[in-house]
Parts: C-alpha cells; structure tokens; sequence
C-alpha cells in the first residue's frame, strides 16, 4: 500500500530535472501522475513510459502555464483520466531563458502559479494538498541579496510565493492545505546551468559556500515527501543551505 493510493496528482514542468523525479516519487506511492511539458513532449513521453513500466499510472499534457487555456486543460487532465486531483505540485519556473519578454518570469513564477491553483482548487476535496516548490534565493530575496543575475527570477518567484500565501485562508475554507518547499542551488537544474553560463562559477562558489548542494533525485524526495508529510498549512520545508537560517525570516 502506498501513501498516495486512489489518489491523482499533477506536478508542473515535469517532463525532465526535478518535476520529473517527483512525479515518478510520487508514482511509486501509488497516485496516478499527470506529468506536464511546455513543448517537449517526446521528454514527458518518456517520464511516463518509465512510470508505467514501474508499474504505476501517468499520462503527459502539453500546456503552457502562461495561458489560461494551458492551466484549465492540464486541471481538466486529472479528472478526464484519472478521475480524481487530491496534490497538485507547482513546481514550473523560469525566467532566465534568453528570448523571452521582460514580463516573462512574472507571468510564470507568480501569475501561473495562482491561475493553476486557482482552477484546480475546484476539483480538489478536503484533504488535499497543494506543493510549491522555490529555493532559498527567492525565499529570503528580502533578506539576504542573491546573484544580480537571478535576481529578476528570485524576486518574481518570492511573488509568487506571497501571491499564493495570501490565498491561505480560502484553502483552509475548503479544507486544502498549501506547503512550501525551498531549497538551495540544486546540482544539475536549468537554473543552476543557465546561471552558471551567465556568472561563470556561481555554482561552485554556491557550493564551496554551503558545504553540499542537493542533487535533483535528492530535493525531489523532499518535495515529494511533502505531498503526504503531517504538517500544517503554510509550513516552509527548507532543504540545504542552513547559512541562510537566521539571516531573515520568511
């Protein structure tokens, strides 16, 4: 028997990196996964290859989180396939890619992230959970400063953050529990790379800074744990990084 038996969840970019682990982790205790991607589906194809053949359940939808379009289709997925959406993990963000509009890490890191909630918290029963999943550089950004190169994005994802927070008492209406989950630099991100190349080594400085940076398998467990974990509704679960613990409250 696992934790999330008869149960669905969706995970948000999770074609690939960490998205990717927290579903299959999230599979292998029993919850039907729908597993999303913005364009690659040929990378969620495999996620959810990789899910059934561990003898779990899963399904890839392609939708771009920016578009209210996007968000109903990927909540409409749980129900349409599965029949149920009990966790929903936010785990999508961005902002660093090149091409992108000025606006574009707040569109994702904050807008998206209450346009999906709010259309899956209709489907949702009592008892649900909702995961958001940020770093330590975008939750302390009002304490303690962070690489002038992420800044744009840690700022738009402490938004986001806040944005969510504020709908707390609405959740606690329908009986939905919201947790947030920060974690420091993680090893072998997009994020972690696309930094790396415009601040040529952030991640080692990072790393020599805090002893140890997580690996994605190893932050996806947390995140994943989280899902189930016997917490109260706003509690930040921190991963990695204890310098930043005393430099500033949440």
């Amino acid at each position: 028997m696992g934790l999330l038996d008869n149960k669905t969840a969706i995970v948000t970019g999770s074609s690939r990196g960490i998205g990717a682990e927290v579903a299959k982790n999230l599979a292998a205790e029993g919850a039907a996964v729908v597993v999303n991607y913005r364009q690659k589906a040929p990378r969620a194809n495999k996620v959810v290859a990789g899910i059934e053949a561990a003898g779990g359940r899963a399904t890839a939808v392609g939708a771009d989180l920016t578009t209210q379009e996007g968000v109903q289709a990927l909540a409409s997925a749980a129900m349409e396939n599965f029949g149920s959406l009990d966790v929903l993990v936010l785990n999508a963000s961005g902002g660093m890619e090149s091409g992108m509009a000025d606006d574009y890490a707040l569109k994702l890191n904050r807008d998206a992230q209450v346009n999906m909630l709010n259309a899956a918290v209709p489907l949702m029963k009592e008892g649900s959970r909702v995961v958001f999943v940020t770093s330590h550089q975008a939750h302390f950004i009002n304490s303690v400063p962070t690489m002038p190169e992420y800044e744009p994005v840690a700022r738009s994802k402490r938004a986001g953050e806040d944005a969510l927070r504020e709908l707390l008492p609405n959740l606690a209406e329908k009986g939905i529990s919201l947790v947030v989950v920060s974690g420091d630099m993680i090893e072998g991100t997009v994020t972690a790379t696309l930094l790396d190349r415009s601040n040529p080594g952030a991640i080692e400085a990072r790393r020599a800074e805090a002893g140890k940076l997580y690996s994605v398998e190893e932050f996806a467990e947390v995140v994943a744990g989280m899902a189930t974990a016997d917490v109260e509704s706003g509690h930040t679960e921190y991963a990695g990084g204890s310098d930043y613990f005393g430099k500033g409250a949440e």
